[in-house]
């Protein structure tokens, strides 16, 4: 038939190919097997060359996943007297990288590590009118090993965050929880000194007057040497407890759930600190116990993006309690964040928040305000923010602009009110992930 192909004029070439290949496979085995295989031992020296000298994916038992960001932001600052511009390190989310491995162990069980490295090129917690804070660090953030299970949960020891660690924080599933949450205001701050009339007061940082075991936030902890335990989640429930630095116990609850057009994160924690170390509690007087804890919410209607996010958090310590009514044992802080979270163009999603937190802090026994005072009795201040971030998704990165601003007063140990000149700052930055 015109047209047609002719099957038994192509298939014999093909036959033919195909027994040629076969056949020169086979003179190669045998060659190899008359040479002891020594025709593949120059290829396998180079291959164990490589293994040595290159990154390694685990050891093969255990997987290994690298992982991390970069948050570098430049920052404007005006103290009612002096005004400059630093570029840095955003320390509310500095640069870190992260090692994670996992191993299956059986149906359900694994056992792994964390490993996280943080790196500071200018620490902008360390920033004051005379410091621009370009001292480069690098510090171990994290550091544990775990075994978990699907069903009973996960256990965990060496260095991590404690039950209370971002206890108001991480309820913060938006964008500003790299950029302003609940500890943002504080962490700002960096060691910049408060000035009165102008002038500074007795060498203070705004800091020196705040209080709490954690960025000079109460309700919150750090990252401590502990034992953790996380219960398996149920009906959005994860419970957790720790335990350790000699000594430091806390308990606290996570709760997550979509319910409708809503989602809704909440979480809150108790802790509490028996160590005779004068740090543990974030003051510097010695010998002391002090306890905290604090809550937080943020619910959203997913379909507007529209969202509120509060918290609030105390701490007492029993220091400064022994000299009541003259000295305020009790730190308290509230807080709350408004604003919308919507994909308005087409670079990724935009956040629009403006925030007001509120520190009623008690004493604090080695600080004083004026030359012939004891301590600072009690101070109050007022941080006012406003703020846009926005999402470049195919960089897996946000960039964002903040306005902040704070104002307060404090009481010396003899009852003297100190008016604290307005503290302003804004911060542009990025941060973007790997």
């Amino acid at each position: 038939m015109g047209g047609g192909i002719d099957r038994g004029s192509r298939t014999a070439p093909l036959r033919g190919a195909a027994t040629a290949v076969l056949l020169a496979l086979a003179g190669q085995q045998a060659a190899a097997a008359d040479l002891g295989g020594s025709c593949c031992a120059d290829l396998e020296e180079r291959v164990a060359d490589l293994e040595a000298t290159s990154v390694r994916k685990g050891n093969r038992k255990v997987s290994l996943t690298v992982s991390g960001w970069i948050s570098q932001a430049v920052f404007f600052w005006d103290d009612g007297r002096e005004s400059n511009v630093y570029v840095g390190t955003n320390s509310l989310e500095q640069d870190r990288f992260r090692v994670v491995g996992d191993a299956k162990l059986s149906d359900g069980w694994s056992a792994g590590y964390v490993l996280e490295i943080g790196t500071l090129g200018a620490d902008s917690k360390a920033f004051s009118q005379d410091d621009d804070g370009a001292a480069r660090t690098v510090l171990v953030r994290k550091s544990y090993w775990y075994v978990k299970s699907k069903d009973l949960g996960k256990l965990e020891v060496g260095m991590d965050g404690t039950a209370t660690y971002h206890v108001i924080d991480d309820v913060d599933f938006l964008q500003t929880r790299n950029v302003s949450d609940y500890e943002a205001a504080a962490v700002a701050l960096g060691k910049f000194k408060i000035r009165s009339n102008g002038n500074f007061v007795n060498g203070l940082a705004w800091t020196d007057i705040l209080g709490g075991v954690n960025n000079a936030t109460p309700g919150q902890n750090g990252r401590r040497n502990i034992v953790r335990y996380d219960t398996a989640e149920f009906a959005g429930l994860v419970g957790t407890a720790s335990w350790g630095e000699d000594d430091q116990w806390g308990l606290a609850l996570t709760f997550k759930k979509e319910i409708g057009d809503v989602k809704v994160a909440a979480k809150a924690g108790y802790e509490e600190s028996t160590d005779s170390d004068q740090s543990a509690c974030n003051k510097v007087a010695a010998d002391q116990d002090c306890h905290w804890w604090g809550a937080g919410v943020t619910v959203q209607h997913m379909p507007t993006g529209l969202y509120v996010y509060g918290g609030y958090g105390l701490q007492e310590d029993s220091a400064e309690e022994r000299l009541e009514p003259l000295a305020d044992g009790t730190d308290r802080v509230w807080y709350v964040q408004l604003g919308i979270e919507q994909t308005f163009v087409g670079l990724g999603k935009t956040t629009m928040f403006g925030e007001y937190r509120h520190d009623d802090v008690g004493s604090n026994l080695g600080k004083s305000l004026l030359d012939d005072d004891t301590f600072v009795r009690s101070a109050e201040a007022d941080f006012w923010s406003l703020g846009v971030v926005q999402a470049i998704e195919k960089a897996d990165m946000i960039l964002y602009a903040v306005y902040r601003r704070v104002d307060g007063d404090a009481i010396s140990s003899a009852g003297e009110l100190v008016s604290l000149d307005d503290f302003q700052m804004v911060e542009t930055g990025g941060k973007i992930n790997f």
